[in-house]
């Protein structure tokens, strides 16, 4: 029985941390068809870091129209 609670305990623990750690909503990923890394820099080491198009996405009211073509100018 004290088994059962550690692993529980354990379990409880991990699944918070996994979602205090997630920053980014999944509606935006769902509604852009679109991976984390699209708009963000590098997600396990900073994920409130933004790159040109998450930045433009954000400036847009949650839009990427018109942060893909910027995106390719630059390159």
């Amino acid at each position: 029985m004290k088994t059962l609670k550690v692993i529980f305990a354990l379990l409880v623990g991990g699944l918070t941390l996994c979602a205090t750690l997630a920053f980014g909503k999944a509606e935006y990923s769902k509604t852009e068809k679109k991976g984390c890394t699209y708009c963000h820099v590098d997600i396990k080491k900073s994920p409130k870091d933004l790159n040109d198009i998450g930045k433009c996405y954000a400036k847009n009211d949650h839009s990427l129209k018109g942060c893909e073509e910027k995106a390719t100018e630059k390159k």
